[in-house]
């Protein structure tokens, strides 16, 4: 059908563009191009009399895709100054070319139509310059191959068309939309993320884009870690991207998708500082103003997102200052075709159409030499569409292509464009570009300080988990490594106080050995604090492995010492003040250390087996990620090293058991020798106490440590604290009372130097042993509660003494002496003379008494039968020297009736303990206190 019988369609945008459409050989719908017409060409050159005829499809009325219909109109005054500049140049001489447009209305039927139009009823085209529209584009070229016709597109970018095994004959001056994924790897190497999400619209033409990127990738030790894709909402797709902690997002998607997915991202708060969009660049400015109102955000959330990402497209034009093929600069070409167009619609794509007006030009001038240099007879303008041999020589010439354009460096490889991508960011509500690729080259251009990142650096590929290891904090460790040191100095002194003083009748009567057992134990629990405090901070994982079990050692070990110790003391004077059945109980120091050292052999049989078994190793425990408190793009996963084995709750287990029924019993006998105060065992009190301190102190420490596992700092603390108030506590209870005793009243350990042990006292004084009998231990267990006593019957003693000697001088050898003792005293010898059991039964002193008293009992004293009186002494009270001897054996018997206020009490004595007129914490003196001191 002949292009003047088809229907009329609306007319052009401007007298302007019609004069050049006519120029350029276009006829309007309905006018029609007779065969054979006039070209429009004006101002041939003299010497061009052989027109070059070029097919030219676009699209160029308005239709339904307007839009393409603009791209057309806007590139013709770009063609126009280019088939302008090659006439006056004289670069196809004598040859000229002939562009015959052909509207295709960007519809396949009519596209089709229109090429077939111009095949049959327009002269032989030698090319087909044109293509926009994807879909019209990509089926006349593959029809190309059968009419031998060569195509260069300007404006189809669609990826479909770089197969060259569908589509041999197609080349694109303009670069395909897969030419900006060696861009896009070039910028992720560039900014060294290798790791991205993808972001697909479900169309073809962003899909393709999609799988080349894939494949381009693919080997280059960069990890696609999730490929979303979405129809309408991508708001599912955004969620798994960020569940999946994509941080660099590869988006193909139009812009009324790009206003969905940004909003998206700010419901999903993935902006910001921590993510980089990375989408296409070709969208037209302003772009979201036309799809907010579609949208469910405000304006202002979505410009808060869109902020900072970044576009990739083709370069419009070049940028550099160089002179084209044309003799201009892109710079000057640019004028010019502003000045062509006037007030005509603009297309980015000019460029491109303009640089293939020159290929066109440049593919001929090729093909003329080589049929000059080959077939002289043979002219281009011989070419029909059955004639392969001219239709080789223009496809090889065309690939042959490689001059400097408008739009950079033209160059073809397989029938692509290796042009110039670039990179524009959204700053601020406008686009500002950041960047250049350039293909050809292969290099990236990043414009200096014109990329802005919302962050200090550029966001991070992933969430950068930085394992920070939990250390122990320095000043903590030196403050506490300070106080342990005074600790171990004051261990020292006590050390050294109790050596020195060894032999005092204080430190020797509170078993010195001992002490000096409490001490190192203390010393090596205070060594212990430095080693818990080295973490990997200070040590490297070998070192900090061995100090697992070097310091679980020393603390075992210290503590067993110094417990064992306390607790050894503590039994002794339990098992003395609990034992109702011996007289005589002896317990030494040797019997104690046995105790002790039976408790660390216990200890290191299970540390050996431990360690043997089951060694202790480090291990790393890892917490939930934290975020960097100095604002970094990273995210804080902290660590904490262990000391740990397989079994080690078993392990664990045994000890605490073990240790933990030691210091029960500990405990138990401190409570049931609370109420004993043995000034012969001046520390057994404090015994006791330091036992209940050791026993709370490690309850408490145990506790809190596990239960502040996770916190190095709070944890080394608290063990370090407890140690030292046990340790300390426990070395003050034991040695500050000795300190203050020895320095204000060293006579304090035996309150009377007048009384000694009957007991192996000899064989005690020859000794340096400080065991003390169960005699010293019940006779002075109650000293400080009967000293009062004591004095008040040593006034009765006095007073008594005063009485009878008063009585002696004045009833010497008087009739009433004998009647005066019988009414006045009889009572009271009585009462001296029932004060019995006071000594042992060896004593000279009850020996006396009793021949005293089985001579004269005391119901004969007060007879006066004359038979009687004869025959006994006590009855001749007319002789003071009879009187007086009496006197001399009931004072010191009444002496000793009173000694058990200080001591001096017999294993059978009763009355004192339960007379009347004792006091009662000596009425309540168990039986089983069975003590006597003699001697004054």
């Amino acid at each position: 059908m002949h292009p003047s019988r088809r229907r009329p369609a609306a007319a052009t945008s401007s007298p302007a563009m019609l004069l050049l459409l006519l120029c350029l050989g276009w006829a309007p719908p309905g006018w029609g191009w007779p065969r054979g017409s006039a070209r429009g060409v004006a101002g041939l050159p003299p010497n061009a009399t052989t027109p070059i005829s070029i097919m030219g499809l676009m699209p160029l009325s308005p239709s339904e895709e307007d839009q393409k219909s603009k791209i057309g109109r806007g590139v013709l005054p770009a063609v126009q100054l280019a088939m302008d500049q090659i006439r006056n140049e004289s670069l196809l001489n004598p040859y000229f070319l002939d562009l015959r447009l052909y509207d295709t209305e960007c519809d396949n039927a009519k596209g089709l139509k229109a090429f077939y139009d111009a095949i049959k009823y327009g002269p032989n085209h030698l090319m087909v310059f044109g293509g926009v529209c994807a879909t019209v584009t990509s089926i006349i070229a593959e029809s190309l191959k059968g009419w031998n016709l060569v195509q260069l597109s300007f404006a189809a970018t669609t990826p479909e068309l770089a197969d060259k095994k569908k589509y041999p004959y197609f080349f694109r001056t303009v670069p395909s939309d897969n030419a900006v994924n060696p861009a896009i790897l070039k910028l992720l190497k560039y900014y060294q993320w290798k790791r991205v999400g993808t972001l697909t619209q479900d169309v073809q033409r962003f899909s393709e884009v999609r799988n080349d990127l894939t494949g381009v990738l693919y080997g280059e030790d960069i990890e696609i870690s999730d490929t979303e894709s979405f129809s309408n909402d991508p708001c599912t797709s955004v969620k798994k991207l960020k569940g999946n902690d994509v941080r660099i997002i590869l988006g193909q998607f139009d812009e009324e998708m790009a206003v969905k997915v940004f909003c998206c991202a700010y419901d999903e708060e993935m902006y910001g500082s921590k993510y980089q969009w990375i989408i296409p660049g070709w969208y037209e400015n302003l772009w979201w103003e036309s799809w907010i109102n579609s949208s469910q955000c405000l304006s202002k959330n979505l410009l808060a997102a869109m902020e900072g990402y970044i576009g990739v497209d083709f370069e419009p034009l070049s940028t550099k200052v160089i002179k084209t093929i044309s003799g201009r600069t892109p710079q000057q070409y640019e004028k010019e075709y502003n000045a062509k167009r006037g007030d005509g619609q603009s297309s980015k794509f000019h460029g491109y159409a303009y640089d293939g007006i020159w290929v066109i030009a440049k593919t001929l001038q090729r093909a003329m030499k080589y049929l000059n240099a080959t077939n002289k007879h043979q002219k281009i303008e011989d070419f029909n569409y059955t004639n392969h041999k001219l239709g080789k020589i223009f496809l090889d010439a065309m690939n042959e292509t490689n001059f400097f354009g408008v739009t950079g460096q033209v160059v073809f490889r397989n029938g692509e464009r290796m042009g110039t991508i670039k990179f524009t960011q959204f700053q601020e509500r406008k686009e500002v570009k950041v960047g250049e690729y350039n293909a050809v080259a292969d290099t990236l251009e990043i414009i200096n300080n014109s990329i802005r990142f919302q962050g200090l650096e550029p966001p991070k590929d992933k969430t950068i988990i930085q394992e920070e290891l939990r250390k122990i904090s320095l000043p903590l460790y030196s403050i506490l490594s300070a106080l342990t040191i005074l600790g171990m100095i004051m261990a020292s002194a006590f050390l050294f106080f109790n050596i020195k003083n060894r032999n005092q009748k204080l430190i020797k009567m509170s078993s010195p050995y001992m002490n000096n057992l409490i001490i190192l134990g203390g010393m090596l629990s205070y060594a212990s604090i430095f080693l818990f405090g080295l973490d990997g901070s200070f040590v490297s994982e070998k070192t900090f492995e061995t100090l697992c079990t070097v310091r679980t050692w020393i603390l075992t070990v210290g503590y067993t010492t110094a417990f064992g110790a306390m607790f050894a003391k503590t039994w002794r004077v339990h098992a003395i003040f609990k034992n109702v059945k011996m007289k005589k109980k002896i317990i030494k120091d040797q019997k104690l250390l046995v105790i002790v050292g039976g408790m660390l052999l216990i200890d290191l049989c299970i540390l050996i087996c431990w360690q043997v078994v089951d060694p202790l190793r480090r291990t790393v425990e890892k917490y939930n990620m934290e975020l960097d408190p100095a604002g970094r793009d990273i995210s804080i996963r902290p660590i904490l090293e262990h000391c740990e084995n397989t079994h080690m709750t078993i392990w664990l287990g045994i000890v605490y058991a073990y240790k933990g029924l030691l210091m029960l019993f500990g405990c138990f006998l401190a409570w049931e020798t609370r109420n004993v105060s043995i000034p012969a065992l001046n520390d057994s009190k404090y015994i006791g106490m330091s036992v209940y301190n050791v026993g709370i102190m490690c309850i408490i420490g145990a506790a809190v440590s596990f239960l502040t596992r996770d916190q190095p700092n709070v944890q080394f603390c608290i063990v370090a604290l407890v140690i030292i108030f046990c340790s300390t506590i426990t070395l003050c209870l034991v040695f500050v009372p000795k300190l203050i005793t020895l320095r204000t009243n060293p006579d304090a350990a035996t309150q009377n130097r007048r009384f000694q042990f009957t007991q192996n006292q000899k064989k005690e004084d020859s000794k340096t042993s400080t065991s003390v009998t169960s005699v010293n231990q019940a006779s002075t267990s109650r000293l400080e509660g009967l000293q009062s006593e004591n004095h008040r019957l040593r006034m009765k003693i006095t007073e008594l003494d005063k009485d009878l000697e008063e009585v002696t001088m004045q009833l010497q050898d008087t009739p009433e002496k004998t009647t005066y003792i019988k009414q006045n005293h009889y009572q009271d010898l009585n009462d001296i003379l029932s004060i019995r059991n006071f000594t042992d039964s060896k004593d000279g002193e009850k020996a006396i008494l009793k021949n005293h008293l089985d001579q004269n009992p005391p119901a004969q004293w007060g007879t006066t039968d004359p038979s009687r009186a004869s025959k006994d002494p006590i009855e001749d009270i007319n002789s003071p020297e009879h009187i007086q001897r009496r006197l001399s054996l009931q004072l010191p018997i009444l002496h000793h009736a009173y000694l058990p206020s200080i001591g001096g009490v017999d294993a059978s004595c009763a009355s004192p303990c339960i007379s009347p007129s004792a006091s009662p914490r000596h009425r309540h003196v168990p039986s089983s206190f069975r003590v006597m001191v003699s001697g004054l």
